[in-house]
């Protein structure tokens, strides 16, 4: 009976011992805010209104489910929420995206690309379709399991389709990937 209680107080000690394998490939989760900056006209050096220099002019929501084959290539599904304040245009992508490390280490640094529609949820929202492109770099924490991402994305939307309108944006995103 000594020996089941020893074995049960121990167990738990057992477990926290063990170092976790570096994961390389498998499903992951990952939510993004990412924020389009415009330079402010109406900004001058001598400012005591609290005007600043960079506004922001569109604000990205993501949430991306997605598979990485292995340390290099990932490919994800993700649905976004985009509000674009100065034209007060809302859209809702889904869209694939592949991402391709090109440089593997204790920080990678990547490329992305991603194409996929605009869905018109209700007549607030504008349908066609949208175009990604990114570089930036991955953080990894002490396991190298989950991840925060920092970099720039090039977006291109094109809606409307009887005027071909299109929207191009450059933004800054902060991701947080778990894995």
């Amino acid at each position: 009976m000594k020996q089941i209680y020893i074995l049960l107080l121990c167990l738990p000690f057992f477990g926290f011992s063990q170092i976790r394998k570096e994961k390389s490939h498998g499903l992951f989760y990952k939510i993004s805010l990412a924020a389009t900056l415009t330079i402010n006209k109406d900004y001058n050096i001598n400012n005591d209104e609290g005007e600043t220099f960079f506004n922001p002019s569109a604000v990205f929501l993501n949430n991306t489910v997605g598979y990485q084959f292995d340390k290099r290539t990932s490919l994800g599904l993700n649905f976004e929420y985009d509000y674009h304040s100065q034209q007060k245009l809302q859209f809702f992508p889904t869209y694939l995206n592949l991402r391709h490390n090109i440089i593997v280490d204790d920080e990678n640094i990547f490329v992305r690309a991603g194409y996929g529609t605009l869905l018109s949820l209700n007549r607030n929202f504008e349908k066609g379709n949208i175009f990604k492109a990114g570089i930036g770099i991955q953080i990894f924490d002490q396991n190298f399991r989950n991840s925060f991402l920092i970099g720039l994305d090039f977006t291109r939307k094109r809606f409307e389709y009887e005027t071909l309108e299109g929207l191009s944006s450059v933004s800054i995103f902060l991701e947080f990937m778990l894995f």
